[in-house]
């Protein structure tokens, strides 16, 4: 009896840490539920990228995402490969512009970029984008980004 009391005191101990590690874990993919607008989307996505939170960035993408690079047109799937590329050690993003219609966001800024695309190094280039987000059950999510390089 003595010893269920004892296993019966430690696991009433464990279960305030356990809440604890349950509430660090979704406070670090909490940035998309305080999302504000256009900026804030974006914010979030390139969050995800430099943290390389793939399976929490592709949430956030319609079935029918499209990309638009210099390079051509992307799908989802090609396009998450494409970012799962970028190692990103830091970046900027300025000179937002934010569009509402309805439920979709347009959204075109600029990114300055420092880290590795691809295993090459990517320092300060500067690149124009525009994200266009609609409005679904689910939440925000991204349909489209079309990528300009601005150098």
């Amino acid at each position: 009896m003595r010893g269920i009391a004892i296993l019966l005191g430690i696991a009433v101990g464990l279960l305030p840490l356990s809440s604890c590690t349950l509430w660090r874990e979704k406070a670090t993919v909490s940035h998309w539920s305080e999302t504000t607008g256009g900026e804030s989307l974006e914010r979030s996505f390139w969050r995800d990228i430099k943290s390389q939170n793939w399976n929490e960035l592709q949430r956030h993408m319609a079935g029918n995402y499209l990309a638009v690079t210099p390079e051509g047109k992307l799908d989802r799937t090609a396009a998450m490969a494409r970012l799962q590329q970028f190692k990103l050690a830091d970046y900027s993003l300025s000179d937002f512009q934010v569009e509402l219609n309805a439920s979709t966001l347009v959204v075109t800024y600029t990114v300055l970029l420092h880290g590795s695309f691809a295993d090459h190094p990517v320092s300060a280039t500067s690149t124009r984008i525009m994200g266009v987000w609609q409005h679904q059950k689910a939440g925000w999510m991204a349909i489209a980004h079309s990528v300009e390089n601005a150098n």
